[in-house]
């Protein structure tokens, strides 16, 4: 599982990571051995937006943020997220007895940004900023 240190409530179950294995990029051969399992990068990758702390502030018993980060770039850039989540929500739906890939989406109209509104007051042109009317 995680070996000594602490379960956190992101970790994977034991279910969830035999689902999420096969989609994780194996250790590419003829370099360095990996240092960390790569159940431990997934488990730091779950635990990262769930906190919403910055990359330096991950717990000291995960693996170092450095390599944290790495993986979640590189795997960004390859599209293994992507892959993934494909993956897991193609999985459900067929669970579901549903389509693989949604047919229809909802656009909610209220969540149109209102930054660019503009106001008139006391002759000067402001625009919202986020605490009040003005220059921004």
């Amino acid at each position: 599982m995680c070996g000594l240190r602490t379960r956190y409530p992101t970790d994977l179950s034991d279910p969830e990571w035999e689902v999420l294995r096969p989609l994780v990029p194996v250790v590419k051969p003829g370099g360095r051995p990996a240092k960390h399992a790569r159940r431990e990068i997934i488990n730091a990758l779950a635990y990262w937006p769930r906190a919403g702390c910055a990359w330096r502030l991950l717990p000291h018993d995960l693996p170092p943020w450095q390599t944290v980060y790495h993986y979640w770039r590189q795997w960004q850039q390859e599209g293994v997220r992507e892959r993934m989540l494909t993956a897991l929500r193609e999985r459900e739906r067929a669970q579901l007895g549903r389509d693989l890939t949604p047919t229809a989406a909802i656009v909610d109209s209220q969540s149109v940004s209102t930054a660019t509104v503009l106001a008139v007051t006391d002759g000067q042109v402001g625009r919202w900023c986020g605490y009040g009317w003005g220059p921004c």
